[in-house]
């Protein structure tokens, strides 16, 4: 597929989407990038380490998070996107589920739409990523974690925002999708999802895999968000044997090394 004119080989790499919160209240950098020289300056060391997209969030979706104006939320990112833009060759991504956040963030320079929603929570949003022909990667997620059987059900939510997207007119060379872990799921949920997540390459798109620092890592390892990075490595490394095309991360370097120690494993050696 192709995202801001960079070809991505999905169906043979695993890329690393870079995480870049201009949020005060983001869980797990907790504001520490949402100045511009800040964010920058992240940006720049994640583009030494090798990130292939660059996730820009102006909006913490942690638990309990406070939700921000659309006004907001556009002051945050929009600066930013225009600047990674100005000053890399590197695709941006924008971490929003509201369209009019989308369409300015598009408008900025964005190529992908990343919707922790999955087109679900703004009817606009399937309609402003198809007028941009922009990337999109669509999440899953649930306001409860009720289901009469987790699989089949996720499975029918996932189908239901590839209908949402097709009907906009999004192309299927577009489509990204998210198991959301972490998302509308309990702790054992989030664990059967990750193992199981080979179950999306049925619809036939590409897949992300977004667990890092996150609970599910934190409560099996009793850890604390800041020493949660082993715990991302391990899910980098299913999801690579699992076939996923993209890792949403916050430290590059190290799960860009264990994507490569992993893929070397599992290509056919000379022996």
């Amino acid at each position: 597929m192709i995202i801001g004119g960079k070809n991505f080989d999905t169906a043979n790499h695993t890329y690393i989407m870079g995480i870049l919160n201009v949020t005060p209240d983001s869980f797990s950098d907790g504001g520490k990038f949402n100045g511009m020289d800040a964010a920058i300056a992240h940006a720049h060391q994640m583009v030494e380490e090798g990130v292939d997209i660059i996730d820009v969030g102006g909006e913490s979706t942690r638990p309990g998070h406070i939700q921000i104006t659309d006004e907001e939320e556009i002051a945050r990112v929009t600066p930013i996107i225009e600047v990674l833009k100005k000053e890399f060759d590197v695709p941006v991504s924008i971490d929003t589920y509201k369209s009019h956040v989308a369409e300015a963030a598009l408008q900025a320079g964005a190529d992908l739409v990343n919707d922790i929603w999955g087109l679900k929570y703004d009817k606009k949003m399937a309609s402003v990523i198809a007028k941009y022909q922009a990337a999109c990667c669509l999440m899953h997620n649930r306001e409860k974690a009720e289901y009469q059987d987790f699989l089949k059900d996720f499975m029918d939510d996932m189908k239901e925002c590839v209908r949402l997207a097709k009907a906009a007119g999004i192309e299927d060379d577009k489509i990204i999708l998210d198991p959301g872990v972490g998302f509308g799921k309990t702790y054992e949920m989030n664990l059967e999802i990750i193992d199981k997540m080979e179950i999306l390459n049925e619809l036939g798109y590409p897949v992300l895999l977004g667990t890092s620092r996150k609970s599910v890592i934190g409560l099996t390892l009793d850890l604390p968000v800041t020493q949660r990075e082993e715990g991302t490595m391990v899910t980098t490394v299913y999801g690579v044997q699992k076939g996923c095309a993209f890792v949403r991360v916050h430290d590059v370097e190290k799960n860009k090394r264990a994507i490569q120690m992993t893929k070397t494993i599992m290509r056919g050696h000379e022996v």
